[in-house]
């Protein structure tokens, strides 16, 4: 049995890169099509004293608060990790090599944007000017204190460029990025143990779907046979069969996108990087076409689908606020459709890759295994409550997610990636 695993794996990891690999084609409902390939976008710069995002640096929508000075005779010494990238020129004046010492997802951010520098500017370097302070150069509640939190500019010291390379940290995957002086930029992350961090695409556990026979159901309560309202490819409504979390946490505060809909009862919860379905209009004047867009992109004026369960059809409805509340549990729930009604709304199953109908393609081996060793050994494939209940993110998941960022180009991965137990 654990050879039929382990090629099984083998056939997903196969066909999955086959897949990303078709070429385009046009997108109607949420399941149909790969959609077209963007442009790559132009970047903004930052102005001086600018700061994305555009909350203080130590509040959970950015950076989160401080937790504490680290010291070289402390026990969160440990947390922190030297970089010795030869594309990253620290300037290291005290000459202890403190500035390279930092947390593991301050290091990430940091290659990331190394190598978004050298692209931008050929024949220019990322530079450090500051990074682990141990010697008391910044305010009391610095996070340069805990080695998150970075000072930059570019090796040529062209102060024209720093509006850009803040842009560039920006898209870079740094959760707070200013534009603080006119001879460099400072850019911070969340802590590793942090909530906000633990970025999957989650709903709370109190959200709730609409089972078929069964009426609301809270999230967390999903078992095997449930089937739960969703919409096919051509976005009619469907009970969908419930088959796996592919992130469950029972326990953990997270951060939640509130998109409320200008239907007072329709209010979804889900994280940054989770795919929801804004309504756009086609030039040629047909229906609404179902665009997959991030959680953290949605705005005020944009539509969304609701479900309609008189008529069991969708409907737009205009989005009126946007706003961030922490939660308790976080689940991803993955149905046959690849998508779900959640609190009224219609959202992918999905996360981190902007593309619903690539990730639905993606996790059709997957689909396609449960399907068939049901029908062949149903007592050792469909899933118990039991094994529901096992928390973290279902590794073939983090399989997709590590070959993504492979293949797929950095506008079609959400900037904060995975969650941060999955790196």
């Amino acid at each position: 049995m654990d050879e039929m695993l382990l090629v099984l794996r083998a056939l997903l990891l196969g066909v999955f890169i086959s897949s990303l690999l078709l070429p385009p084609a046009s997108a109607c409902g949420p399941g149909r099509g790969i959609g077209k390939r963007r442009h790559p976008k132009k970047l903004p710069p930052l102005t001086y004293k600018q700061f994305v995002p555009n909350v203080g640096e130590r509040t959970l929508g950015a950076s989160g608060r401080y937790e504490g000075k680290i010291t070289r005779n402390s026990e969160r010494f440990k947390e922190l990790t030297p970089n010795y990238n030869s594309d990253i020129i620290f300037k290291d004046e005290e000459n202890t090599a403190a500035d390279r010492l930092m947390t593991q997802r301050c290091k990430d951010k940091l290659n990331a944007l190394a190598i978004s520098v050298m692209n931008q500017w050929p024949g220019v370097k990322l530079r450090v000017t500051e990074g682990w302070d141990e010697d008391g150069h910044h305010s009391e509640d610095s996070l340069h204190y805990e080695g998150r939190a970075v000072d930059i500019t570019t090796s040529d010291r062209e102060r024209s460029k720093y509006g850009l390379l803040a842009r560039l940290a920006v898209e870079a995957g740094f959760d707070w990025v200013y534009y603080e002086s006119k001879a460099h930029i400072h850019c911070s992350v969340k802590a590793e143990n942090s909530v906000a961090a633990k970025t999957g695409g989650c709903f709370p556990g109190n959200a709730t779907v609409w089972t078929e026979g069964g009426g609301a159901k809270a999230v967390r309560d999903l078992v095997p046979g449930d089937r739960v309202l969703a919409a096919d490819a051509d976005g009619r409504l469907v009970y969908s069969d419930f088959l796996l979390f592919i992130d469950r946490e029972d326990s953990v505060r997270k951060l939640f996108y509130a998109i409320e809909t200008s239907h007072p009862t329709e209010i979804i919860r889900l994280t940054a990087a989770h795919l929801l379905f804004r309504a756009e209009s086609p030039s040629n004047g047909t229906r609404k076409s179902f665009k997959s867009i991030f959680a953290s992109d949605i705005r005020p004026g944009d539509q969304v689908f609701v479900a309609d369960h008189s008529s069991m059809s969708l409907k737009e409805v205009t989005v009126e606020r946007v706003h961030l509340e922490e939660d308790i549990g976080a689940y991803a729930p993955v149905t046959s459709h690849g998508t779900v009604v959640i609190n009224g709304v219609l959202a992918s199953c999905y996360a981190v890759i902007e593309e619903h109908s690539w990730a639905h393609m993606a996790f059709a081996p997957l689909r396609f295994a449960f399907k068939l060793f049901s029908f062949l050994s149903p007592q050792d494939y469909t899933p118990s409550p039991s094994h529901l209940h096992v928390e973290g993110i279902h590794w073939y998941s983090q399989v997709l997610y590590r070959i993504g960022t492979w293949i797929l180009d950095h506008d079609s991965l959400h900037p904060l990636g995975m969650s941060a137990r999955s790196s």
